[in-house]
């Protein structure tokens, strides 16, 4: 049987950086307390200038740009190329980090999660044409970047989205359907998580 919770972002509570050079407006997690324990997080975070990046030992991130111009990283000291809106990065949460914003201020979007737990994939999806996509994760997490949307799971209705709102859903093993619906400039971002 599925079970389904939906976060609302004006609920989303504000969480300073291990590093203290910003806050993180937390979305959802699966556990654990403060920034240690989780097996997976999801935040949104706004960057006003370049710094460096926290460090999550043990876990891999994936971020992507929301908001503005867009940035590059340096990890570990190798440069990446620009990442624009709705570009997914993956690093080691062990690298060393350091952002530089392209043009301006910019807001992410961040999944970290434990490999050792988990295995995950990430995707960004336009909703304004109705998405089916077929699953076997046992946890599902969309989240709703901008207009309006609507998501069905096997014919089920499971929630409607709006802007920054995020949708869990546990589900049992198999493959389903998941079917995603929005007004033309809905985009989505879908996370499929599986337990070890």
């Amino acid at each position: 049987m599925n079970r389904t919770q939906l976060y609302r972002a004006s609920t989303y509570v504000s969480t300073p950086w291990k590093n203290g050079l910003g806050s993180t407006l937390e979305v959802a997690r699966d556990g654990g307390e403060g920034l240690d324990g989780f097996g997976w997080r999801l935040s949104i975070a706004d960057i006003g200038e370049s710094n460096g990046f926290s460090s999550f030992s043990g876990y891999q991130r994936v971020i992507s740009v929301l908001e503005g111009a867009g940035m590059r990283l340096e990890v570990d000291g190798l440069p990446s190329a620009p990442l624009l809106a709705f570009e997914p990065f993956a690093f080691s949460g062990d690298s060393h980090v350091h952002c530089h914003l392209l043009q301006g201020a910019i807001r992410d979007f961040n999944l970290i999660y434990s490999p050792a737990r988990f295995s995950a994939r990430l995707q960004w999806l336009p909703v304004g044409s109705t998405q089916r996509i077929h699953t076997s994760a046992t946890t599902l997490l969309l989240f709703a970047a901008g207009g309006e949307m609507d998501a069905r799971l096997d014919g089920a209705a499971c929630g409607t989205l709006q802007h920054h709102d995020c949708l869990q859903i546990e589900r049992p093993t198999g493959i389903a359907e998941l079917r995603l619906e929005g007004h033309a400039d809905a985009r989505c971002c879908l996370i499929e998580l599986s337990r070890h």
